[in-house]
């Protein structure tokens, strides 16, 4: 169960990282994040991203044109 839903749906590349990025900031280490995109650019990215600033994927996936991401801040 995600402590904060992200709805990025409609936007592009780089606006979903970074909508996320500015949400994690306000969060607490070990909440989650879910995120919600229609860019099917974003699984990659997500992935990248949470390489990148150690936060953890929890779990990605789709349903239907939507994207869902769940990432526990580290």
């Amino acid at each position: 169960m995600a402590d904060q839903l992200l709805d990025a749906k409609g936007l592009n590349c780089p606006l979903p990282i970074l909508k996320a990025k500015k949400a994690l900031k306000g969060m607490d280490s070990g909440q989650v994040l879910e995120i919600q995109s229609t860019d099917p650019g974003s699984v990659a990215d997500f992935a990248a991203f949470c390489n990148q600033t150690g936060n953890e994927l929890m779990s990605s996936g789709s349903e239907g044109d939507i994207y869902k991401f769940e990432i526990k801040k580290r």
